[in-house]
């Protein structure tokens, strides 16, 4: 303003803004930026942008395997008061959709009170260059609603899919050995139920991919005969939707470790021109087999052998017991494998008969004069099997079947059933008629013998998890407690500690995978 002349000069810039009164309250606000002619505080007081969400809202919970329910079909895993959860309840509100979430917590409740609380902090623009932050609580009901997995594994024939594994033999130690495969890999994680049958066992899914990865597995640890059926359930004519059934049948050959096999002739000249006579030094995707007398080694391929199906000629449950009295290596060294020429005798005749026997073995490595070897005894043993007789009649092979086969070391034991480590069980479903007491010694006597086989063959147990044992309690009589300070439990055979593993450490293992 100049006072002199009597004229008044505005500067730009200082004007000053319109400033009313709220018709509601009558604070003073900012006319130009108000919306309704109402301020902040009477905004927040009469418009209400969480309007259409709901406040109560029902969370559905399986009992069996604590899982959630996430619409329309699917379960899902989440903790209490996870993020899994949080989302969970956040899909389920309507109208959460129209405004933008700008945090979102759990309050706590009692654990048994079924309620789930949720306070939830939304934006929306309430009116032109009007932004209003509004919290509210919504309360969700836990209710309980059975899953269709629990519902399936409470209802008989609900699965899709079963694995007949199947090995016609007189003991069980190919099923042991398949069963640590298993275990090792978890390939019988998608099982539903597992049974144990006459012969084999039984493996049921819920899915046929699920059964159709399971043989693939097999095939690629075991040499078998895998063969598929299926059968019509349930048909719609409207929809021409069909259900089925699906059956693998699962053959594993019938050979097994430490057998004494007689192949046949042609197959025996295909291979190197092997002796017929040999045994099964190893079972892996093939049948590999080995001729004692002059370390030559040969694989039988599935495709190969069921072209051509033999049996073994002699099993684990048929061995000898033989006392070495003398032992020469030849020289011929086949990997661990060396070739000797030993005189033994049956340890049953020790003392009453002057009886030996002179034979070749592989074990040149092993034996040393005294020991104990397990071993089958040829000499006047008569045999039901139409491939040694063909063998007898052979000029050019009977001369070669010796009297004594050599197999394995035999170690005693000094203190049954003490070993530092242990091998987990698969949950198996026993069959409706319990075993005979006959048939739960021989379960019992596989069960021991396989387990020796771990303790002495580094090769066999390199594709297994054996896991340390808790230390027995100190027994009470003297003798026994300087027996357990004796560091070892059979004749100089150990397991290294290097090969346990920790139940524990397993267990955080399938926790990472």
């Amino acid at each position: 303003m100049d006072l002199d002349s009597g004229s008044i000069s505005i500067q730009p810039g200082q004007q000053n803004a319109a400033t009313i009164l709220c018709c509601n309250c009558g604070a003073p606000i900012d006319g130009t930026q108000s919306a309704g002619a109402l301020c902040y505080d009477c905004i927040k007081l009469t418009v209400d942008i969480s309007e259409g969400i709901q406040r109560e809202a029902t969370l559905h919970t399986c009992r069996d395997c604590d899982r959630w329910m996430s619409p329309p079909a699917s379960w899902l895993v989440a903790q209490p008061e996870s993020r899994e959860l949080l989302a969970l309840c956040l899909r389920k509100l309507r109208g959460l959709q129209k405004v933008r979430i700008i945090d979102a917590s759990f309050i706590w409740t009692e654990p048994h009170s079924r309620r789930i609380k949720v306070k939830i902090t939304i934006q929306q623009e309430a009116f032109q260059n009007t932004i209003l932050q509004q919290s509210f609580e919504v309360e969700y009901v836990v209710a309980n609603q059975q899953c269709p997995d629990c519902a399936k594994s409470y209802t008989h024939n609900t699965w899709r899919a079963v694995v007949q594994v199947r090995q016609k033999v007189t003991h069980k130690r190919t099923f042991l050995f398949l069963e640590q495969l298993i275990l090792k890999h978890s390939a019988h994680r998608d099982t539903i139920n597992i049974k144990e049958v006459h012969e084999g066992i039984d493996f049921y899914f819920a899915a046929r991919n699920q059964a159709e990865k399971f043989v693939d597995f097999l095939k690629s640890v075991v040499p078998v005969f895998s063969k598929k059926s299926q059968e019509l359930i349930s048909m719609d004519i409207h929809t021409s939707t069909k259900s089925y059934k699906f059956s693998f049948s699962v053959e594993i050959v019938p050979i097994c470790k430490d057998d004494l096999v007689v192949l046949p002739i042609k197959i025996a000249k295909q291979f190197g021109n092997i002796a017929p006579m040999t045994i099964c030094s190893k079972i892996g995707t093939a049948v590999q087999v080995l001729d004692p007398q002059t370390l030559q080694t040969a694989e039988i391929s599935p495709d190969v052998y069921w072209r051509v199906p033999f049996t073994s000629l002699a099993d684990v449950t048929e061995l000898v017991e033989f006392i070495v009295l003398d032992i020469e290596p030849l020289g011929p060294v086949k990997g661990r494998y060396v070739l000797a020429e030993a005189t033994v005798a049956r340890a049953s005749d020790m003392g009453s008969s002057d009886q030996t026997y002179f034979t070749r073995t592989h074990l040149g490595s092993l034996l040393n004069v005294g020991d104990s070897v397990m071993g089958y005894h040829l000499e006047g043993t008569n045999f039901n099997n139409e491939l040694f007789d063909k063998l007898q009649e052979s000029k050019q092979y009977s001369a070669q079947i010796p009297d004594v086969m050599l197999i394995k070391k035999h170690y005693q034991r000094k203190k049954k059933n003490k070993r530092n480590w242990k091998v987990k069980r698969m949950n198996k479903e026993e069959s409706d008629m319990l075993p005979r007491k006959q048939d739960q010694e021989r379960l019992e006597r596989d069960f021991e013998m396989f387990l020796r086989d771990v303790e002495e063959d580094d090769d066999f147990r390199t594709g297994m998890a054996l896991y340390k044992d808790q230390p027995s309690a100190m027994p009470s009589n003297p003798d026994e407690m300087d027996e357990a300070e004796d560091g070892e439990d059979d004749d100089g055979i150990q397991i290294p500690m290097d090969q346990l593993v920790e139940e524990l450490e397993e267990m955080n293992m399938d926790e990472d995978v």
